[in-house]
């Protein structure tokens, strides 16, 4: 997982509308970056909807919010119309991006191991450094835990 202080990967992904993030075009602005599991899931959908209700606030401060998934455009589009979320989703269907974060790796349920998403939170600064990491995330009142940091 990226640590503290290491810069920003630079990546290009698509969004929920099709268009095209590129990392690079945020450089000199303020990000927060969160890697989910799943759309449409109970805890990624907790956690998508607590950044929508304060999303009004990292406005104010001017911070972008990113969310990123494995999952497609398509299904972005549809899970942000569903919970009108206010936020860029992207698209890692490649999981390059999820892997240059350190976002994606083993995991364990009920025993089993298997490699997924690790739920994870990086605050960017406008230096394109990492200001903070929040590992392994429990998706209720994240939202909030991150706002206190910014």
């Amino acid at each position: 997982m990226l640590s503290e202080g290491a810069p920003m990967p630079e990546f290009s992904l698509p969004d929920q509308n099709g268009r095209i993030f590129n990392s690079k075009d945020y450089i000199g602005k303020p990000l927060v970056i969160y890697f989910y599991p799943k759309d449409n899931t109970p805890g990624c959908t907790k956690e998508a909807c607590s950044f929508r209700d304060s999303y009004g606030e990292y406005q104010k401060m001017g911070i972008t919010v990113v969310g990123i998934s494995a999952d497609s455009p398509n299904s972005h589009e549809k899970f942000a119309k569903k919970f009108n979320l206010p936020f860029i989703l992207l698209a890692d269907t490649e999981k390059t991006v999820l892997r240059a974060f350190g976002a994606w790796g083993e995991k364990k349920l009920y025993g089993k191991v298997y490699e997924g998403v690790i739920r994870s939170t990086f605050v960017i600064g406008p230096d394109g450094k990492v200001k903070k990491v929040f590992p392994k995330v429990s998706p209720e009142g994240h939202a909030s835990e991150v706002l206190a940091f910014v």
